[in-house]
């Protein structure tokens, strides 16, 4: 997961693949041969895999947000950051690029 992958397609089949490692409940997920650890952060315990400089996390349902009531009403919603930016979002097993001019 170098720079290049970010804004590919190896991005969105890794997103889905830790997208379905963490809405289906397993500790790990492999990546390009590499296992990561599906671990709990530690503010807020929200299931997570980093993959540097990549982080992966489920929508925290306690802000209040639009995503964090969609994620209170049952919605499955992860996102794809990179520092503080944003690059992706699966929800209910779709990923959509923002990065990617619509």
């Amino acid at each position: 997961m170098t720079g290049a992958a970010e804004g590919s397609e190896s991005l969105r089949e890794a997103a889905l693949s830790i997208y379905d490692a963490i809405f289906g409940g397993q500790d790990s997920v492999e990546i390009d041969g590499e296992t990561y650890p599906v671990e709990k952060t530690s503010k807020n315990n929200l299931l997570s895999v980093r993959i540097d400089p990549l982080f992966f996390v489920e929508q925290n349902p306690s802000k209040s947000s639009k995503w964090a009531e969609m994620a209170r009403e049952g919605h499955q919603i992860m996102w794809v950051m990179k520092g503080r930016s944003y690059l992706a979002r699966v929800m209910d097993g779709k990923f959509l690029d923002l990065k990617r001019k619509h």
